[in-house]
């Protein structure tokens, strides 16, 4: 449609809409002074600060392309000689699926499709591939991506920084998931014969030669001749052929067991996502899901020892050239084997500033996917865990990063729809329990509450009451799932959730107050009263402390404190959340043994069970390890506080921040519970104005010596925790670490050094090793 616009007295009518307006443009620049911007109301300081130059190969991302080389697709490099369909040889195969899960790990951490999997040009038309081992595990490799996005778009996992499942084209893939599953199993087949024909071959060869010099065959001869694995063993390879056997042989053994770890993934995901959309109401045929997550262990088990294998022919396949183009897009560091254009997708990016994509190798690939199969593994054990709070627990440990595997978006995905399922509201655990029902029952086992506990109950006497602790637990339904549900994202999102459920928290604890003093009136009713005081409240508290300190607490994990912060962190830690978590803690046990010696005056005549439930002290474990972790922030909180009376420790310039201002921001989700109370600024100067004298000579000594006796108290507590697992193992040797330094300060060691002390985290995430250097 043409348009009439008025410029300098002369009218222009642009056609098809388009003006020409570059020569006003660049006239108009010539009124600005240097360093000027124009504002108008539609065109702020924002929007210059974030608009992308465009032509600028700095800001565009899509003057990459424009390069000497040009970008071929799939039908240009096919038709130009440049890139095989047929005739490939097993190096460039292997090659091939190797930088292929590069790419795909590269995917799975964070970036785009564009710019990792579908740089392989062969995924771009895998119906067009005549070698029939590259089609089918192109076919499964689109199978296998779509699959990924389905478990973590059905766990709503989808962050910008953690997962990118989003591509603005179509990859043609019609063809089932049996039928991809069969292809590969044919190709898998066809190589294990082959495999299997050069070890016979090799075999007879042998016994010939031995039988014509007349030797016997010995026992381990023997059982090399028997052997029948089906994982190729090249023990007894090489002995009697030529070398150009001897690698046709490695090669058809590393195509067979990549083949077969594909299959094998695939299709545990493939029985895991029936597992997921496939509606299961009935409790009856709870037998048959644990059955089918027993033969998925088992799928990923022979995965597992399929990569020990892999592992040794890593260095098969056909590499990238390290001399080509260090000056051009085409790095080293990026697949550019054939198969691979980097560039093929540049042009469908959104228009933003180039992004830096580099891929990982395929050792690390290779360690990726042994990590990722070892924690879908752990996964799979969600099914042992029959209480809501040690779900809570299981989730937990497992969304945090370990030295020896990473976090990863498709594992905590997995573990998401796997244990809830359904819609919010109406979510069921396992698709079988019902989440209010669950969270009923975890009320019970924490602290058995008389209106649960209590036979007859009183909610059968009294219908309003049963109306309402069912809208209670109805209410407690969102924070609840949202406690499981930010587990599944990674540890910088996490926090941001952390902070956000604690106001769903605050007015569950308002709730569960009121419900309380209603069921106290009515049991006061009864022809034995009894309280019903904090019962409701004491559980939401709980669970309102221990959302407190895991915000806290992953602060650590993503180094967002500065070391002269650590003192304030640690006291609030010390003095407030874990005092009020063991407080917590010991009125739940008190709680439980009233209930308890209630129940066992009405049933005198259960001594047996009376002296069973004896022996049963509720909340142990998790009582003496908030002890020992309270302890240990004592430790570190006299520490830090004595570092800074003698100037060991950095400060910043209070000019334009200070440390009101630095203390009100750390705490400031706290804000919005009302219990516990959220300390002020003012409120912790005054508590730890003891520790600040430096008037007093003997202050440093005192602060030492009693973050001695903290660290060695917090040692004590955390060797006498039952079945300790590597979480307590390095707490314990942190423990013990910081008492003999602390003890070696006292002594005067390296009293004279000048050098600032160290806060080392390699052994503990939350709590570090001090160092004095």
């Amino acid at each position: 449609m043409d348009v009439t616009v008025r410029c300098d007295n002369d009218v222009v009518v642009g056609i098809e809409g388009w003006l020409e307006v570059t020569g006003e443009f660049v006239e108009a620049t010539k009124d600005l002074k240097l360093g000027e911007l124009l504002h108008d109301e539609n065109f702020g300081l924002f929007d210059a600060m974030s608009a992308i130059e465009m032509m600028d190969p700095k800001m565009d991302a899509g003057m990459a392309c424009n390069r000497e080389k040009k970008v071929l697709n799939f039908q240009q490099a096919v038709s130009e000689g440049k890139l095989k369909i047929k005739d490939l040889t097993n190096e460039e195969r292997i090659g091939i699926i190797d930088d292929t899960f590069s790419c795909l790990v590269t995917w799975l951490e964070g970036h785009s499709l564009a710019q990792t999997v579908f740089t392989n040009l062969y995924l771009h038309s895998p119906s067009s591939i005549e070698d029939k081992c590259l089609a089918s595990f192109s076919f499964l490799t689109l199978k296998l991506v779509d699959t990924v996005k389905q478990f973590v778009q059905r766990a709503n996992m989808v962050e910008d920084e953690d997962f990118q499942s989003g591509h603005v084209y179509h990859v043609p893939c019609d063809i089932s998931d049996t039928k991809v599953l069969t292809m590969t199993r044919l190709i898998e087949e066809e190589y294990q014969r082959k495999v299997k024909s050069f070890q016979r071959n090799t075999q007879e060869k042998s016994k010939k030669h031995i039988n014509n010099d007349g030797r016997p065959i010995d026992s381990s001869e023997k059982a090399n001749n028997n052997q029948s694995n089906d994982l190729p063993n090249d023990k007894s390879v090489g002995q009697n052929s030529s070398p150009s056997l001897d690698k046709e042989f490695e090669e058809n053994s590393a195509l067979y067991s990549r083949m077969k770890f594909c299959r094998l993934f695939f299709q545990s995901l493939m029985n895991l996502k029936k597992e997921v959309f496939t509606k299961n109401d009935n409790p009856k045929e709870f037998s048959v899901t644990l059955a089918a997550i027993d033969d998925v262990d088992k799928l990923l088990q022979q995965c597992s020892e399929i990569i020990q294998a892999w592992k040794k022919t890593l260095d098969l396949g056909i590499k990238p050239d390290p001399n080509i183009g260090s000056a051009c897009y085409y790095r080293a560091d990026y697949p550019t084997i054939m198969g691979f254009e980097p560039l093929i997708n540049q042009r469908l990016l959104p228009p933003t500033f180039p992004r830096y994509t580099k891929m990982r190798s395929r050792e690390e690939a290779l360690k990726f996917m042994a990590s990722l199969v070892s924690r879908i593994r752990h996964v799979c054990k969600i099914y042992l865990v029959q209480t809501f709070h040690a779900a809570l627990d299981f989730f937990t440990e497992f969304s945090q990063p370990s030295p020896t595997s990473s976090s990863c978006v498709l594992s905590r995905s997995i573990l998401q729809v796997l244990y809830i399922r359904g819609i919010p509201i109406v979510n069921k655990i396992f698709g079988i329990t019902p989440l209010g029902e669950a969270l009923r029952e975890d009320v019970k086992n924490f602290i058995k509450p008389p209106s649960l506990c209590y036979k007859p109950s009183i909610l059968n006497t009294y219908p309003q009451a049963k109306e309402f602790l069912d809208i209670f637990f109805t209410r407690c339904i969102k924070p609840m799932f949202f406690l499981i549900q930010i587990n599944g994202h990674n540890r910088a999102r996490q926090r941001d959730k952390l902070a956000q459920v604690l106001d769903e928290l605050a007015a569950l604890q308002e709730e569960a107050e009121r419900v309380d003093n209603f069921l106290h009136n009515l049991l006061q009713k009864q022809e034995v009263p009894c309280s019903h005081l904090g019962f409701f409240s004491t559980w939401v508290l709980y669970h309102t402390i221990r959302v407190m300190i895991q915000y806290l607490l992953s602060g650590f994990e993503l180094e967002l404190y500065s070391a002269h912060e650590y003192s304030y962190i640690y006291w609030y830690l010390y003095e407030f959340l874990f005092n009020w978590m063991v407080s917590t803690l010991n009125r739940a046990r008190t709680f439980i043994q009233e209930q308890e010696s209630l129940a066992e005056q009405k049933n005198r005549n259960a001594k047996k069970s009376r002296q069973r439930k004896r022996k049963q002290k509720p909340h142990e474990r998790e009582w003496i390890l908030y002890q020992a972790l309270q302890q240990l922030c004592g430790g570190y909180f006299r520490t830090v506080s004595a570092f800074r009376l003698e100037n060991k420790l950095k400060l910043p310039w209070t000019g334009l921040h200070g440390e009101r201002i630095r203390y009100e921001h750390r705490f400031m989700p706290f804000n919005v519970v009302i219990t516990p109370p959220p300390v002020t600024y003012s409120q912790y100067k005054e508590m730890t104005d003891f520790c600040n004298d430096e008037k007093d000579g003997n202050r440093t000594n005192d602060l030492y010596i009693k973050a001695c006796k903290c660290f060695q108290q917090a040692k004590v507590l955390l060797e006498s925790v039952p079945d300790p697992n590597d979480e307590i193992t390095s707490l314990i040797k942190v423990a013990k670490t910081n008492f003999v330094v602390i003890k070696l300060l006292l002594s005067g060691h390296k009293e004279d050094s000048k050098s600032l002390p160290e806060f080392d985290f390699s052994s503990n995430n939350k709590f570090p090793i001090i160092r004095i250097l």
